[in-house]
């Protein structure tokens, strides 16, 4: 007889031994259910509760799980007491047995109307006693332990949605600095596959924009003004590359990389490029204005552009990046060297894409390291009345 199920700890429910609380102003009466109680396995505790005005206290510091009580006792009606532990929040659903000294049907309705559970007329036998309280203290811990997993599983559903909301933004943030690194579609192969194939692309442009004086005039500011304003030279950059859909890689010191056409072909690719390369400028040479208008000294930008088939692909295991390869990269590199400050210079290859408006002013054919000789004009703007 009462054997305690097993209980899976996940639940959070807590194991609940019978608790008998005897409300009974016969000290012998007390004693005799004691002896019945005595010896079972597992141990019913028990305790006696002499004074009915009482009760309800001893209950709430007890915690039992069946309520045995006298019907009849001096100087309090059984029923009321009964009422009282049902208005009582600690005691409002223990079960309940009303003792009594006489088998009734009246009264058994009363009781029970009352809030009694079960009825009996004392004493009873001993096993009828063991299996009424057996019974309701059951129900009772089943009923307790049935809300404390509820409670429980309420508690681990809100707990994950908290850590699913928690790994949604970890999620979100990680997304935001791979999409920072990667370009978007190179970061979704990479998400999808954990791998990123290199790709060869025939036709993309290729811009580099550097600083004129910008070792000289960076002496001038200290280590914070330097980086700050980089920053901000830096983040018009990349603003103005995300407006025209032009794909930042990297920058090298003072230094700007961008390509367009990559890592997804485009039909405007290298119109696009050219706006860029325009933008740069026109913001730089107004900030310089600025500058010197203030009294203060400022690098002027010097951009060059080349367009052709390039390699593209993510190197490196820790810190990786996307990056290009190819002679149109090299090309590109030695235009913007073989420029001026304030000036966009392009090759004719790069040239042959622009519309004819564009307004150009011809270098001729000027020697590059390592590539011979190569045409370039300077791009004014792309539309010669501009």
């Amino acid at each position: 007889m009462g054997q305690v199920p097993t209980i899976d700890p996940r639940l959070g429910i807590q194991e609940h031994p019978i608790r008998v609380l005897l409300v009974d102003d016969q000290r012998i009466v007390g004693e005799a259910v004691r002896r019945m109680l005595a010896g079972r396995t597992p141990e019913i505790e028990f305790r006696l509760c002499l004074d009915p005005d009482a009760a309800i206290a001893i209950a709430a510091e007890f915690g039992p799980t069946l309520i045995l009580q006298d019907l009849i006792m001096p100087g309090v009606d059984g029923l009321d007491l009964v009422r009282a532990f049902r208005a009582n929040e600690t005691t409002l659903r223990v079960p309940i047995i009303v003792l009594s000294s006489k088998e009734d049907a009246v009264t058994k309705a009363e009781s029970f109307a009352a809030g009694a559970n079960d009825y009996i007329v004392k004493l009873p036998d001993k096993l009828e006693l063991l299996a009424r309280i057996e019974h309701h203290s059951n129900a009772f811990v089943h009923r307790l332990q049935r809300d404390e997993a509820y409670r429980t599983l309420l508690r681990q559903q809100e707990e994950l949605e908290q850590l699913l909301e928690k790994v949604s933004e970890e999620r979100q943030k990680s997304e935001r600095l791979l999409l920072n690194i990667l370009p978007k579609a190179v970061a979704s192969e990479l998400k999808e596959s954990g791998t990123v194939r290199a790709m060869r692309f025939e036709l993309a442009g290729v811009l580099f924009a550097d600083f004129c004086d910008f070792t000289a005039i960076s002496h001038t500011m200290s280590a914070n003004e330097l980086v700050l304003e980089l920053n901000e030279c830096f983040s018009k950059f990349d603003s103005i590359t995300t407006a025209h859909g032009v794909e930042k890689l990297k920058t090298l010191g003072d230094g700007y990389l961008c390509v367009s056409g990559v890592p997804e072909a485009r039909p405007d690719a290298l119109i696009s490029l050219a706006r860029v390369a325009l933008e740069i400028r026109d913001y730089i040479t107004a900030r310089r204005k600025e500058k010197i208008v203030d009294g203060g000294r400022y690098w002027d930008v010097r951009v060059g552009i080349h367009c052709g088939p390039l390699v593209a692909g993510v190197v490196g295991l820790r810190k990786f990046a996307y990056d290009v390869w190819g002679d149109t990269v090299n090309i590109a590199s030695r235009l913007e060297t073989a420029g001026a400050p304030g000036r966009v210079n392009i090759s004719s290859d790069f040239r042959v894409h622009l519309p004819a408006s564009a307004a150009c002013e011809p270098r001729g054919f000027i020697s590059v390291k390592g590539k011979g000789e190569i045409e370039m004009f300077f791009l004014d703007a792309l539309d010669a009345e501009t």
